[in-house]
């Protein structure tokens, strides 16, 4: 038996040598090439150095978080000189810098004849979506994170399907993970029904899914190239408050109409491409742009594909630029070190800054992450407050009572660099209005720093403990 033990030893010890040691190797330069963050190269590379074959496959699966996309094709044949009026250089308030910082990092027009609608929950979203999707002439693309085959997912299908049965272009995306893995009832229903569907970087084998930490959380629908909804609903009965479901979902959707929508329609069928290879191009998917009247609008499409954070660098951009009020609200808020000290500076130098979280979210580890995260924030000045049941999924920003930040996109760093994420940023008083009154409307009580430091030791050293996976939450 002892010689056994010692054979295998040996082995163990040759095959460290042989693979292990070209792995670690292998990994470390791709790291160093790869990762900004000091802390986070420095915790790969003494994972992979301490475990080569658990580090490796561990890297492989949460570290890479880069794909490559095809080079964009300009899709937008109205971006000739029938567009050209319709774009606009400046933004005529205080914000201008903000304007023009946002123009830099997203490479995309700030439009004008931007009109939206507001929707609280499936209860208001779903009948127009539903409605136009019953109107469409020519094409109909639909993105979703979850998409399920309950009640109010079976309609959106029917609806899909007789679409696409009397002659409309019907192409839908559903994430391979958070539309489910293992079986997406929505996904082949749609096929059975004869509805061109796709599932986003989805493999039923994780060794052929290498980037399973990497996610569509978009929520898009465009029909004909001119009505386009986002925001952050998904597609399920949890949405709808008038079949009191066993765990409510409250959130905000938006109905779009003005040529941003063709900025939407390029985002998905950016994405489309990306899955499925085939190019969504033509009239029935980019017609001319309309002529409107309206506020102005650009839409923030980001993922791991980009070499930067887009939607994050355009939320700095936004701190840095405010003059009188931020205002916030999300699901789940876990920012890392810089957008911290950011809030806490603007916060320092007066600007009045608001933060609206759920009192209870649908992921514990998340709560218990954010409670160690927010004290910096406490004690720069920012108003942190808790929204009473039921959870409250929307994702809000509003600074100085005109700009709006509206879509997909959570305040954490899965949503800011491992998703793939799409929001609009829109310059209207009147819609920063409506989505302060909704955030006001959901605000309960403070937290604050002694309720924070009353926790057992135990409760803090459990939040710590969180926080520490806070990338990959």
């Amino acid at each position: 038996m002892t010689d056994l033990w010692f054979d295998f030893l040996h082995i163990r010890a040759d095959l460290t040598l042989i693979i292990g040691l070209p792995l670690a190797v292998a990994i470390t330069l791709h790291v160093l090439l790869r990762k900004r963050e000091v802390a986070s190269a420095v915790g790969w590379i003494g994972l992979v150095w301490f475990a080569p074959f658990l580090g490796a496959v561990t890297y492989a699966v949460f570290g890479v978080n880069r794909v490559r996309r095809r080079a964009r094709k300009v899709r937008l044949s109205g971006w000739g000189s029938g567009m050209t009026a319709l774009i606009s250089s400046e933004v005529s308030s205080d914000l201008a810098p903000l304007g023009r910082g946002v123009g830099r990092i997203t490479e995309m027009p700030l439009l004008n004849g931007t009109r939206i609608a507001v929707f609280h929950n499936g209860d208001q979203a779903y009948p127009p979506m539903l409605a136009a999707i019953a109107a469409a002439q020519h094409s109909i693309g639909l993105s979703s994170y979850i998409f399920r085959a309950d009640r109010w997912g079976g309609r959106f299908i029917t609806a899909l399907a007789e679409a696409k049965a009397r002659g409309v272009e019907v192409r839908v995306l559903i994430d391979g993970i958070g539309g489910g893995w293992l079986w997406s009832a929505a996904y082949r229903r749609l096929r059975r029904r004869g509805v061109p569907a796709a599932r986003f970087m989805h493999s039923p084998l994780p060794w052929r899914m290498p980037f399973i930490n990497l996610r569509s959380h978009k929520k898009i629908l465009v029909v004909d190239g001119t009505v386009g909804f986002t925001g952050g609903m998904n597609i399920a009965d949890e949405n709808v408050m008038a079949t009191h479901p066993k765990a409510p979902v409250q959130d905000l959707h938006f109905r779009i109409e003005g040529p941003v929508v063709l900025q939407l329609t390029e985002a998905f069928a950016q994405d489309w491409q990306f899955v499925t290879d085939e190019d969504l191009e033509g009239g029935a998917w980019f017609p001319p742009p309309p002529e409107t009247d309206g506020a102005l609008a650009r839409v923030i499409d980001a993922g791991p594909d980009e070499d930067i954070e887009k939607i994050e660098f355009a939320v700095l951009e936004a701190v840095s630029c405010a003059r009188q009020s931020i205002t916030i609200m999300t699901p789940y808020f876990l920012p890392d070190e810089r957008l911290v000290t950011a809030l806490s500076l603007t916060a320092m130098r007066g600007v009045s800054v608001d933060v609206v979280l759920p009192e209870k979210s649908d992921h514990a580890l998340v709560d218990w992450a954010a409670r160690a995260n927010v004290g910096p924030l406490l004690t720069g000045g920012v108003r942190i407050w808790r929204s009473p049941r039921p959870f409250h999924h929307g994702k809000l920003m509003v600074v100085d009572g005109e700009w709006c930040l509206i879509g997909s996109s959570n305040w954490d760093i899965r949503s800011f660099r491992l998703n793939f994420e799409l929001c609009m940023e829109v310059y209207d008083h009147d819609l920063a209005q409506i989505l302060l009154d909704t955030i006001q409307h959901s605000r309960g009580a403070p937290l604050t720093q002694s309720e924070l430091d009353a926790r057992s030791l135990f409760m803090r050293l459990r939040d710590a403990g969180a926080r520490l996976m806070l990338p990959y939450l």
